[in-house]
């Protein structure tokens, strides 16, 4: 059976093409789910979205960790973990809505679901890049004001970037669920239905309007970094060798933020500007897994490696702090 089902992240599995004779009854199960049609006695699981559905129950579970410490630890209240939380519940909120939008599109079939569960994924992507941007925002002023950082001032711009970031976000959120949506329209319909062609090109243009922001900050954190190792190298009368080693460490370290970035965002990000919904799902499903495991590596990149959350990690699995935490000294490659 040549079989095409359109990816629909917020409703039931889409039409399926003419089969041969056959393949009669499994085309018939697979036809039967079809937006308004009576449900047959078996139905046909998407592999993809078992695939979707146990990785958004991994990011759910991974990042509710991170929730629940920042949450809990009053001496976490700095704009840098308050980041760091925003990045965590917006990833924990796009896992939830990937178990929804499973839950939903084979147990509980309707137009309300479908916009919904778009919007609830929608926003939760959007807040976590956003909040990704606002962490590279931070480390920059961190580096570049690194007297004046820990002031009043800074608190105050950081609640006003996580104001603005949520507020985008929701507001992208409700765009299908107000009506900017291809459920009247099929020919409108972008690889992912509901959104619309026009809906997908602004969410990806945004994309890369803040990947290019956040790589042009990157570079002028690395810029920084190299600068303050020299510095420290020449006040300590270290060897050049030992300067090359830490700054050949911070550049590897925002390589490997901004490269994991990338490796995840842009396929579906350029997939999504040059296809609609005519082209196989196949690829769709292929390019869009990559971007919910930057949901899964956020964590360990900007949470799990901070020493702050190591310990108040530590202290509530085991109630002590390793020496080798207690004792390790921040470097200008920790960035």
């Amino acid at each position: 059976m040549n079989e095409e089902l359109k990816v629909n992240l917020s409703g039931s599995p889409r039409d399926s093409s003419e089969a041969g004779a056959a393949v009669e009854n499994v085309s018939a199960a697979v036809s039967s789910q079809v937006p308004g049609a009576e449900p047959d006695t078996a139905l046909v699981v998407n592999p993809w979205d078992i695939v979707l559905c146990t990785s958004g129950t991994l990011i759910s579970c991974e990042n509710a960790i991170v929730v629940l410490i920042i949450f809990h630890n009053p001496s976490l209240r700095a704009p840098m973990f308050l980041l760091i939380g925003s990045l965590a519940l917006a990833d924990l909120l796009a896992g939830v809505g990937l178990i929804i939008n499973f839950v939903f599109a084979y147990l509980l079939q309707s137009e309300a679901t479908k916009l919904v569960t778009i919007g609830l994924i929608v926003a939760s992507f959007s807040a976590s890049v956003c909040s990704l941007l606002a962490i590279t925002v931070d480390r920059y002023l961190s580096l570049y004001y690194a007297l004046t950082y820990h002031s009043e001032r800074t608190v105050t711009f950081t609640y006003a970037m996580l104001i603005m970031l949520w507020g985008t976000s929701i507001c992208l959120g409700l765009l299908p669920i107000l009506g900017w949506n291809c459920l009247r329209d099929e020919s409108t319909c972008s690889v992912v239905r509901p959104l619309t062609k026009n809906n997908a090109a602004i969410l990806s243009i945004s994309f890369l309007f803040m990947f290019a922001l956040m790589l042009q900050l990157y570079i002028q954190i690395c810029k920084i970094v190299m600068r303050h190792a020299h510095q420290i190298a020449l006040q300590h009368h270290f060897l050049a060798t030992s300067h090359y080693v830490t700054t050949q460490k911070g550049v590897s370290t925002l390589a490997i933020i901004l490269g994991t970035f990338a490796a995840c965002w842009m396929p579906f990000t350029l997939y999504s500007l040059i296809a609609d919904y005519t082209y196989p799902s196949i690829y769709t499903y292929a390019t869009l897994l990559p971007a919910t495991y930057n949901s899964i590596i956020n964590p360990v990149i900007y949470a799990f490696r901070n020493q702050e959350i190591q310990k108040a990690l530590c202290l509530i699995c085991c109630g002590c702090i390793p020496s080798s935490l207690s004792q390790r000294a921040r470097s200008p490659s920790d960035v």
